[in-house]
């Protein structure tokens, strides 16, 4: 059965792939598995019938047959037990893997939200410009443990993994904050997960759905 997976029907990302659903969809696009996308309005995130499958009221969801998942981790982690190819053969390598997607969505991604929400909400308030500092700090911290670990691998942990899927698009999301420059190995390990074909299916396949909203003529 095709999996059926929830997106923006207008991301605030405007195309840029930040979106979580570009998680889900690079991972089904690396294994191969062919899946459908179901677009939800903001308002329609809001009602019964998507909060039955989230009940938060965000996306992505996905659903296969009687099964309903939401949280990207969740999902990927899924998609990677399912399918050959996200996840290492060897036990300890596969526990690692899952370890590292632990570590991308609590770890790193938890102060790179913090900071994207101040940036987009609190940029008029009078404390702004004193608490940004502390936020860039907490993020730094972070990539600063992320990069000496990493090293020159190219990779977390051995080969690609979902682990890596989970960690670039988290990264991903510093674009433009001009915190990632600081360290030339993080940038180059989101630049090998960007020219992966299976990547760049996923990325053109979400920023469809922007272009094709846009008004022609």
């Amino acid at each position: 059965m095709t999996p059926v997976i929830t997106a923006f029907e207008a991301s605030p990302d405007r195309g840029r792939g930040l979106a979580r659903d570009m998680r889900v969809r690079w991972a089904l696009e690396e294994v191969g598995q062919p899946y459908e996308v179901r677009l939800v309005s903001f308002a329609a995130m809001k009602e019964p019938a998507h909060k039955a499958v989230h009940p938060f009221g965000q996306i992505p969801t996905y659903e296969e047959g009687e099964l309903a998942l939401f949280e990207t981790g969740a999902i990927v982690l899924h998609v990677a037990e399912r399918h050959p190819g996200l996840l290492p053969e060897d036990r300890d390598a596969r526990a690692r893997a899952v370890m590292w997607m632990f570590a991308a969505v609590n770890t790193i991604e938890a102060p790179i939200v913090e900071r994207s929400n101040a940036v987009l909400t609190e940029r008029d308030q009078p404390w702004h410009a004193e608490r940004l500092p502390i936020l860039d700090a907490r993020v730094d911290a972070r990539l600063g443990d992320l990069s000496r670990r990493l090293g020159d691998a190219d990779w977390l942990d051995g080969a690609f993994s979902a682990a890596d899927v989970m960690m670039v698009t988290v990264l991903r999301r510093l674009e433009g904050s001009g915190l990632l420059e600081t360290y030339p190995n993080l940038m180059a390990y989101i630049a090998r997960g960007e020219a992966r074909p299976a990547y760049q299916r996923a990325f053109a396949d979400q920023y469809a759905v922007f272009a094709d909203a846009q008004p022609t003529g």
